[in-house]
C-alpha cells in the first residue's frame, strides 16, 4: 500500500470576493502563523475603534511577495484592502496594504477571480 499526503484547505466561500473594502487604521497585531497569517487592525468608526481580523496567505507564500515576519508592527498606520466576510462580521480576506512610507505589500492571491483584476495602489 502506498500512502500519499493529503492536502487540506478551507473554502474561501465565506469571503465576498466581488466586494473590495478599504480599511484605514492601526495594526494591533501581525500573526506570522501557519497555515495563514493574520493582521489585527483597529479602524475608527463613529468615534469608536472597531477591531478587524484579516486573513492572509501562508507565511511561505508571503515571503515570495517580499514579506517578512516584521513587515507590520503594532502601532503601524496602514491602508488595507480586503474582501469582507459575507456574514457582516469584522473580518476579511487580505488583498494588499499600503504602509505609511508608501510601500505596498501584496497578498499574492487572485483578486476577484483573477490575479490582475484589482487596480494597484
Amino acid at each position: 500500500m502506498i500512502a500519499t499526503p493529503a492536502l487540506a484547505h478551507h473554502s474561501f466561500a465565506m469571503f465576498d470576493q466581488r466586494k473590495i473594502m478599504t480599511l484605514d487604521g492601526t495594526v494591533t497585531e501581525f500573526q506570522w502563523t501557519n497555515p495563514h497569517a493574520f493582521i489585527e487592525i483597529d479602524v475608527p468608526s463613529e468615534g469608536k475603534q472597531v477591531h478587524w481580523s484579516i486573513e492572509l496567505n501562508s507565511p511561505n507564500n508571503l515571503k515570495r511577495q517580499g514579506w517578512t515576519r516584521t513587515a507590520l508592527k503594532p502601532g503601524d498606520k496602514v491602508s488595507l484592502r480586503m474582501n469582507p466576510l459575507r456574514d457582516g462580521k469584522h473580518g476579511g480576506l487580505f488583498l494588499d496594504v499600503k504602509l505609511a512610507n508608501g510601500k505596498v505589500l501584496d497578498s499574492g492571491l487572485p483578486k476577484n477571480g483573477t490575479p490582475v483584476n484589482v487596480p494597484r495602489l
